[in-house]
């Protein structure tokens, strides 16, 4: 039998650095002290502590990845909110797939940034199999890991 292990994409640095400036929407960043914590962070892929200073900023993952790659995603390139540090973290602290104590959506990605379907997921040890599942797929290049309650993007997972 073989286990495949799948890695947790965070957000990559150097768009870190540039979501805090000025967001995918054209917006300024503005950063906030988090008074509860919680809110999912997709620099070091955890919850927030209370009293963590983070910035709630319009991300595009698929325009991103398209911009490295040369896809051309067309209508499937998106924009939603995303928690990060307001400043520089270490990012993500381990191997684990995060976020995965909720039901959550496998949005599979061809090459050319195109959706090739999806699947929920519903318990944390589906998750292994889900992406093995999409994988298995040669025409998938990516996968999107999203909250089912808002939809909004945790991480990706790459081929490879």
């Amino acid at each position: 039998m073989t286990t495949t292990t799948y890695t947790a994409r965070p957000i990559m640095p150097r768009a870190l650095k540039e979501l805090r400036t000025t967001d995918d929407a054209g917006r300024r960043t503005d950063g906030f002290t988090d008074a509860e914590g919680g809110s999912p962070l997709r620099c070091c892929l955890r919850h927030s502590e209370p009293g963590e200073r983070l910035a709630l900023v319009s991300y595009a993952p698929l325009r991103r990845w398209a911009s490295e790659t040369g896809a051309t995603p067309g209508a499937y390139d998106e924009q939603g909110p995303v928690f990060i540090h307001a400043d520089a973290c270490a990012g993500p602290a381990g191997g684990t797939l995060p976020f995965t104590g909720s039901h959550r959506t496998l949005r599979r990605y061809s090459a050319e940034g195109r959706i090739l379907g999806g699947r929920l997921v519903g318990e944390p040890g589906e998750f292994q199999q889900a992406l093995l599942e999409a994988f298995d797929d040669p025409a998938v290049a990516l996968v999107h890991v999203r909250a089912v309650e808002y939809g909004c993007f945790l991480y990706e997972v790459r081929r490879g």
